[in-house]
């Protein structure tokens, strides 16, 4: 079974989805059919500037929220993140950022391993939402290339240049055009999508009936 994740680093609900997938797929056991995920590109603000914003000012302007509900939603998306085992620390989150250099990393960690890639994104979500970091630094990124065994002198080298630019740019249309317009966006085998930060039961049962659908075609 392929699945494609399209988030942001910068995207909470895609952390919340992420982990309802992993609890989803334990639950199915290893006699479930092998999963293939990769990360695709999403930028929830491309056109933020590299010294990023207030994310209460950011999201009051964006969805209209006064400063008391933008309160209210990161509280309840705590409380779901911790229910699917992530620290979502709202403390030490005063600020959002750019993340087109996190996905030009993620792009070339999935070409070297795609086990790294994944390493890579869950390094990026607790970076950002546990410890606080700006996903955009370029000194936080090479250290969270050292630390998931990336090459940390190929990836300056990448920072330092425009390198996967591109593909990353293409990427993101790709996705686009084929209808995501929000993350988190799960692709089950190029024609599925579950969206959102759902409950594990969710994933489990869609997943469950995909595969029967797939194997009753077969």
């Amino acid at each position: 079974m392929k699945i494609d994740l399209v988030s942001d680093v910068v995207c909470p609900w895609c952390v919340v989805g992420l982990k309802s997938l992993d609890i989803a797929l334990q639950r199915l056991g290893p006699s479930f059919e092998p999963v293939t995920l990769s990360f695709q590109p999403f930028e929830l603000n491309p056109q933020m500037p590299p010294e990023g914003e207030d994310i209460t000012e950011h999201l009051s302007r964006k969805y209209g929220l006064t400063p008391e509900q933008v309160k209210a939603n990161q509280q309840n998306i705590r409380e779901r993140a911790a229910a699917v085992g992530f620290d979502f620390r709202m403390d030490k989150r005063s600020r959002t950022w750019n993340t087109f250099d996190a996905h030009r990393l993620l792009h070339w960690a999935h070409e070297v391993n795609p086990a790294q890639q994944r390493a890579l994104k869950e390094a990026l979500f607790s970076a950002y939402f546990t410890d606080g970091l700006n996903p955009g630094s370029h000194e936080v990124l090479l250290g969270l290339c050292g630390e998931v065994g990336l090459d940390t002198q190929e990836a300056q080298g990448l920072l330092s240049s425009d390198r996967f630019a591109a593909e990353v740019r293409e990427a993101e249309a790709f996705w686009q055009q084929a209808g995501i317009r929000s993350v988190p966006a799960f692709i089950i085998n190029d024609k599925h999508l579950i969206s959102g930060g759902q409950p594990p039961e969710v994933f489990e049962q869609a997943l469950r009936q995909i595969a029967a659908e797939g194997s009753a075609v077969a």
